[in-house]
């Protein structure tokens, strides 16, 4: 087969580097032979078109862009919001790049779909002013900014916050292009926009240990109106912003009236009886007890040998995994993945025939066809 000739090793080179590897590891990740990779980066024609396709879509660019001339303009090819992720977190694996890049593409779709159905203003993203140095205010205007009401679960939390124009993406459980790997230490990161910002949450175990990283990741939007990557330490930290978005989070999903629901006379002695003590609590507000801990202690109601003493005996139980399934209901998965808002738009545009049904396969996690059709019928309550 014929070798492609006038690629740029510089192109090749600057994706190595970006995605922290080396040519040697690339030609093993597409299985090419090394010193096919080699002689392209001499200079010579070293693959053919096909092996340079896998190529551009292991990183994901175009062809053309290993075949244009001159170095690469990170700046084009890297959005603001990227390099913001990339400079917070420079150890960030490859997989979780090319997610955060996927992410903003899927965003890119929505707006494109939006314009097609010319409802660019139907989820407008118009947050509230906040007061700048007053946490306890700034959670009740967003509470009721949200409209939350007393008894909430995830999925309450999520469609309020899609409600005000943010896209809510929560990566899948299972091994694909949309998972946040279960060992990356990353909880969620949010991409800042003013007018489409996007919340991405890792898939846990509990859906309640989920609103407290969906919160998080909203403080960083309303109060610090920036992109944000957070793992499990930045949700621990004391100082700064994450010390502010833990406190805002926690403000948010557990304000002051329902503090004062709890009693400290019923506290039982045995750490291990913290679960049960507040589960009505945990349960009706759809969050975690650490959470609810972690407001009593920032209250001055739970001595911090206390919390602590909890979430050292959390850590020591043993991890409950949840099979994989079968995939019954596959028809699903982007609506969990995507969010409400996303999928409607995308069946809104199809249904207007903007967009035909190989395209809206591609925007759905490549939903085959007769699962398109099956989420179509979920949404008109077939």
């Amino acid at each position: 087969m014929e070798r492609i000739q006038s690629i740029n090793p510089e192109r090749i080179a600057w994706c190595c580097a970006d995605y922290g590897i080396t040519p040697d590891d690339l030609a093993y990740e597409l299985d090419i032979a090394a010193t096919n990779i080699e002689r392209v980066m001499k200079g010579d024609d070293g693959i053919t078109f096909n092996q340079l396709r896998k190529i551009a879509d292991y990183f994901g660019r175009g062809v053309l862009f290993f075949l244009e001339d001159g170095p690469v303009d990170a700046a084009q090819v890297h959005t603001a919001q990227f390099r913001t992720l990339a400079n917070q977190k420079p150890e960030m694996s490859t997989s979780l790049k090319k997610l955060i890049e996927r992410v903003e593409k899927q965003r890119a779709v929505y707006l494109s779909l939006l314009e097609d159905l010319d409802e660019s203003e139907r989820t407008l993203f118009n947050p509230p002013a906040l007061p700048p140095n007053d946490l306890q205010q700034a959670a009740n205007l967003v509470r009721a900014w949200l409209g939350l009401g007393d008894t909430n679960a995830f999925d309450t939390y999520r469609a309020a916050v899609e409600s005000k124009g943010i896209l809510v993406f929560r990566s899948n459980g299972y091994n694909g292009k949309w998972q946040i790997p279960k060992k990356n230490p990353t909880l969620g990161f949010t991409l800042y926009d003013p007018t489409c910002p996007v919340i991405v949450i890792k898939k846990l175990s509990w859906d309640s240990q989920q609103s407290f990283t969906l919160m998080h990741e909203l403080a960083h939007l309303l109060l610090h109106k920036s992109s944000s990557i957070d793992d499990e330490q930045d949700f621990q930290s004391h100082q700064g912003r994450e010390q502010d978005a833990n406190a805002f989070a926690g403000l948010i999903l557990v304000p002051d009236h329902f503090l004062a629901n709890i009693r400290d006379t019923a506290r039982p002695v045995e750490i291990h009886q913290y679960d049960v003590w507040l589960e009505g609590y945990r349960k009706a507000w759809g969050i975690s007890t650490e959470v609810i801990l972690r407001r009593l202690l920032d209250s001055g109601r739970l001595p911090q040998h206390l919390y602590a003493a909890y979430r050292q005996w959390r850590a020591s139980l043993p991890t409950q995994e949840k099979d994989g399934g079968t995939r019954q209901y596959r028809y699903r998965e982007p609506k969990h993945v995507f969010g409400d808002t996303f999928v409607r738009t995308v069946l809104d545009a199809l249904s207007a025939q903007h967009i035909t049904l190989a395209k809206a396969s591609s925007y759905l996690d490549s939903l085959k066809i007769k699962d398109l059709h099956q989420l179509e019928n979920h949404y008109a309550g077939i």
